[in-house]
Order: C-alpha cells, then structure tokens, then sequence
C-alpha cells in the first residue's frame, strides 16, 4: 500500500496544528491565571503596590517579567484581567510587552542558542533593549485616556464590573472562587483563542506557501546583504514567523546571512508583535491603538538598533 501523498492543504494543516499545539498550552495557562486573578485578588490592589509617581510606576511594570514571567502567548488575558482589577493602562502594556523578553526561560533560551561571549552579550543587548523600549512606550501611554486605548466592551466592564459576570467579583468559600475562576477562564479562552487561532491560521498560510519558494529565499539572501534593509526585514520576518519567546533564539542564531544587529531586531520585536498577537491585541484595545503600538514599537527598534549598532561593531567585530 503505497503512503498518501503530501498535498498543499496537508502542509498548511500540519503548520496549523504545530504552531497551534505549541501556543495553545500557554493560552490555557494565561486564561486560568487571569481566572485565580479575578476570584482572589482584590480590586485596586495592584495600583496600590505600584510607586504613585506615573514615571517610576512605568519603570517597574517594565521589571515585573523578571518576578511573574509570561510568555506572549499567555500575557494578553492577563493583561485583560489586571486591567480591569485597577493596574493602570500605562503600567499594563508596559509589562505586556516587556514580559515575554524580560523572563528568565527567555534569557537562558538566548544565552543557549548564541554561544560564549556572544550569547551573554546578546542576552543583555535584548533585555536591555526590550526594556527601554517597553519603557517609552508605556511613558507615552500615560499621556492618552483610557477611552482612547481600551476597547469598548472592557472599557464597558471596567465602568460596570457587573456587566460581564453579574457580579463583580467572586465571593464565598473557596470553593466558590475556584467555580468563579475556572469560569472566567473559560470566558477568556474563548475571546482569546479565536483571535489566536487567525493569527496562527495567516501564519500557517505563510510558512507552507512563501516561505519555501526559491523566488522568496532569494529576496531574503538579498535583504540580509544589505544592511539598510536586513534590520527591517527580520523585523517584518519575526511577525510573519510567529515564533513563542522562549525558542526564537534558536532560530536567529541559524540566520547566519544576518547581520548581529539585524538578529537582535528580529529578537526584541517579534515577542512584542507578530500575527497572533496582533489579533490578540484586538481583544483588548482599539484597532487604532493597536496599529500606532506596532507602528511605534517597530520605529523605536529601528532607532535603539541604529543607536546600538556601533557597539556590537565593537564587542561582536565582523557582525
């Protein structure tokens, strides 16, 4: 019996459930995080424990990857629950999209992949940098009212904390919050997953039907040649990829045609904005919002890495 021969719908399909396999753990873990949030803890109390001043409540959220490390995948419920539990927008992006980089599986990922003195150098070149960035960011969202950022059912929830679960928080034995929790997890993962599934869905599509045509492989070998365009173009590959946090490393390192510099770029943007979290992002703020976060975010990349580059001359020579 001759074995079934491969077909264009059986490789996108293979790329869906890969790529889908491998995030849909860490959306169950993030959903059920954001449950045990909304049962246990208190509203306000996360505003409560940040710093008053708006500036040095940014520069902390910017750490908090270091103590709760979340993967991309996992961050956006999170995000949604803290919100509405009182953090602050501004101190809630900021860990958003700081976390994936700013974690300590991320940081031995980098350090495993770049070998010696160079995985040390790009381990601290992207948390460094992930972090000034994240910073500025979440700086220039304490400039803009919630109403702006926030996207409308949320808003909605957070003005009227009855309006999504009839109540507005869990109350009783602990019994009672872990039905609570398990049911607001159950909520998230819906909202979260279809936004999750697209974007994994565009992704698939992109890797079995671009990717491997000699034509595209081509156009990459020209744009790392040219350094003007390989930081840009990473940038534009990490969306595309998709790739979790945690073993993008491994894949930059193999680029071999692209500059270090263009390396860090693909390494620092992707956990930040790629496809599925773009979608993810969707069910959280507004679609304009959404748009001038990755405008902004992929500009001030550009400009740290072009501020960066003559330092990795120095420590990475040849690079």
């Amino acid at each position: 019996m001759n074995p079934p021969q491969a077909s264009e719908f059986g490789d996108i399909l293979y790329c869906f459930l890969s790529i889908l396999l491998e995030g849909a753990p860490y959306i169950v873990l993030g959903t059920l995080i954001s449950g045990f949030i909304d049962a246990w803890l208190p509203s306000g109390v996360m505003d409560r424990l940040l710093p008053k001043n708006k500036f040095l409540a940014v520069i902390v959220s910017g750490l908090l990857g270091a103590v709760f490390p979340v993967c991309e995948c996992a961050i956006v419920p999170v995000i949604r629950r803290l919100v509405k539990k009182g953090l602050p927008v501004s101190c809630a992006i900021t860990y958003m999209l700081a976390a994936p980089v700013i974690n300590p599986i991320t940081v031995i990922s980098t350090l495993s992949a770049f070998s010696g003195n160079n995985g040390v150098f790009m381990a601290l070149s992207r948390i460094g940098m992930a972090y000034l960035v994240t910073v500025v960011i979440g700086l220039v969202v304490t400039r803009l009212r919630p109403a702006a950022i926030l996207h409308p059912q949320l808003l909605a929830s957070i003005d009227d904390p009855s309006a999504e679960t009839g109540h507005s928080h869990a109350t009783g034995s602990n019994e009672q919050r872990l039905g609570h929790a398990l049911k607001t997890a159950q909520t998230d993962f819906l909202d979260t997953a279809m936004y999750f599934v697209i974007g994994v869905l565009i992704t698939s599509v992109f890797n079995t039907k671009l990717m491997i045509k000699p034509e595209f492989q081509d156009t990459v070998r020209l744009i790392a040649g040219n350094e003007f365009f390989a930081v840009p173009g990473l940038m534009v590959l990490a969306v595309l990829l998709s790739l979790c946090s945690t073993t993008d490393a491994f894949i930059a390192a193999n680029l071999a045609n692209f500059s270090f510099v263009a390396k860090l770029a693909f390494l620092v943007f992707g956990p930040m904005v790629d496809l599925k979290l773009i979608f993810m992002y969707s069910s959280v703020f507004r679609k304009p919002f959404v748009l001038g976060l990755v405008v902004g975010l992929f500009v001030l990349v550009l400009a740290f890495c072009a501020l960066w580059s003559p330092t990795i001359q120095h420590y990475v020579p040849g690079k």
